[in-house]
């Protein structure tokens, strides 16, 4: 870019950040759009830094035991590529001081990426040692250290910041810093204070089950030290009672953004009575062309060459690696699904079974084949009786459904590249953005999907992909969605397979749809017209 002396300097905060599976500080989707994000800005000289938290047992490493048993594992990791600034910053949690070292990577053609890191000798502080683990105090020391030690590891990098772009309630604490920093370093009072950061934060909202957006009782957070110098009256203006961190994000900002149009809708809706919640504007999500789409397939479609047959080197290779992990022989000839989430009710991952009769038939025929993969939280016991229920499917038809544990970038990059069709069928709008169907259509892999999320502003209906229902909400909803899936399933999509003319054809409308319209580049560019600029 030409232009880029001129564009306001951003700080992207966020929990976790997805650059490669070797490098292991994120859990799924957020960390891995706020990694695609940041290479993105390289890409186009976008004056942009991170700052995140350098997780020394990252998420969680896990397996399945012969019984079916979930096991979570935390192995250390040790990381030679990251370079020492020098530079430490203390943060004043549940009243000690705890000191954290400022590490620096730009390893994976991303720009700078300052994680912050509690893990040092002669401290007993391990803050960051597992992200998202433990419980509520240890959230909220977490989300300190990101918030205000991440304003201050900025402070003594000397980088001058223009906007501080919280990815997530998760950095919420910044907005309190930046206040503390204006009332004692400026003399401002509260109000003033207040309109001075506003003008300087922006947000963005995920979850659309207001259930699912964090918030802390004000005891524990005085206990915690997260006031930061501010009161309980000010605090409560912040983020009302109990501390709601998405309203306070919110309130906080001078811009918020959904990340994608029916996610606008939805957010605009159950945040109409706070402040800034009316005014949520949409920019749907967009995913890293260099990281998520082989370059064969990208060769293939611009220059005419045979997209079958890259795709079927990729089919191979999935298969290859189902083979070598599971011990399972998928066919190559046969209609590969692919189904990998984070493991959550919403996602309804075994809703292709809700009629065994008819989905045993397709799977013993050997007409379909499904390979499913994800994660849950350690401490979820519901999202682990969700895995364990896809196992058991697998079991029960061992020739034709898998189960690939330790779900991470690698399987992801596989799954959506080696697969013929990609499903996603949550609960309507439940489904924020749901990048990994992009990441699917970029490299020709077919979305069948219920319209939630991003899939609504993309999908044509048996032109670039399927649809699944038209967006039922009433009382049989699972009833509903399951009898149009196998609807299109049996009567379009296997039929549509069978021609391999319009199958390929199907896959370059896909791959056409989704390299600009949904990709990272797109997705920055609107962050700096739309969401930066002041």
């Amino acid at each position: 870019m030409d232009q880029t002396n001129k564009l306001p300097r951003v700080a992207y905060f966020c929990m976790e950040y997805g650059l490669h599976e070797d490098f292991k500080i994120y859990s799924g989707g957020l960390g891995i759009l706020a990694g695609d994000l940041l290479k993105a800005a390289k890409d186009g000289g976008y004056p942009m830094v991170g700052i995140g938290i350098l997780w020394r047992q990252g998420y969680t490493h896990q397996i399945i035991g012969r019984d079916g048993t979930l096991y979570d594992c935390f192995p250390d990791y040790r990381y030679d590529f990251l370079k020492d600034t020098g530079v430490t910053v203390q943060v004043l949690i549940r009243g000690r001081q705890v000191k954290a070292k400022v590490w620096e990577c730009e390893q994976y053609g991303n720009v700078p990426l300052y994680l912050l890191d509690t893990c040092l000798p002669q401290q007993d502080s391990c803050l960051t040692g597992q992200l998202y683990g433990w419980f509520e105090e240890e959230r909220i020391a977490q989300e300190m250290l990101l918030g205000i030690g991440g304003v201050r590891a900025l402070r003594k990098l000397g980088i001058d910041v223009d906007i501080y772009h919280f990815n997530d309630s998760h950095p919420l604490f910044a907005g309190i810093e930046l206040i503390r920093e204006q009332m004692e370093g400026n003399g401002l009072d509260f109000d003033d204070a207040l309109e001075h950061v506003r003008k300087h934060i922006v947000f963005t909202t995920h979850t659309p089950v207001k259930a699912g957006n964090e918030t802390h009782g004000h005891d524990i957070l005085q206990y915690m030290g997260a006031y930061d110098g501010l009161t309980y009256g000010q605090m409560l203006q912040i983020g009302g009672s109990p501390f709601s961190m998405t309203a306070a994000g919110l309130y906080l900002s001078s811009r918020a953004n959904a990340v994608s149009k029916l996610h606008g809708e939805t957010a605009r809706k159950m945040w109409a009575g706070v402040p800034g919640g009316s005014s949520i504007l949409s920019i749907t999500n967009g995913v890293h062309n260099g990281t998520w789409q082989d370059p064969k397939i990208i060769s293939a479609y611009k220059n005419g060459g045979d997209i079958w047959k890259v795709h079927m080197e990729l089919k191979r290779a999935l298969l290859e690696e189902v083979f070598r992990r599971n011990g399972v022989r998928l066919r190559e000839d046969v209609l590969t699904v692919g189904f990998a989430r984070r493991a959550a009710p919403y996602k309804r991952s075994d809703l292709i079974f809700y009629s065994e009769k008819i989905i045993g038939k397709l799977l013993r025929e050997q007409k379909i084949q499904i390979i499913f993969s994800g994660k849950a939280h350690p401490n979820d016991r519901e999202g682990k009786k969700i895995i364990g229920n896809l196992v058991n499917w697998a079991r029960k038809y061992s020739g034709s459904v898998v189960f690939l544990q330790d779900y991470d970038m690698k399987i992801g990059k596989m799954l959506t590249r080696g697969c013929d069709v990609w499903l996603n069928n949550p609960i309507r709008p439940m489904e924020a953005s749901g990048t990994s169907g992009m990441k699917a259509a970029m490299n020709g892999v077919l979305n069948f999907s219920v319209l939630d999320g991003w899939w609504p502003e993309a999908c044509r209906h048996g032109v670039n992909g399927w649809q699944i229902g038209g967006g039922y909400t009433g009382k049989n909803r699972d009833e509903s969605d399951a009898g149009s899936l196998y609807q299109v399933l049996t009567e379009e999509i296997l039929p549509a397979y069978r021609n391999r003319d319009a199958w390929v054809q199907m896959m370059r409308a896909s791959i056409e749809m989704s390299s600009w319209q949904f990709s990272s580049a797109r997705m920055i560019k609107e962050y700096y017209e739309k969401l930066y600029s002041r």
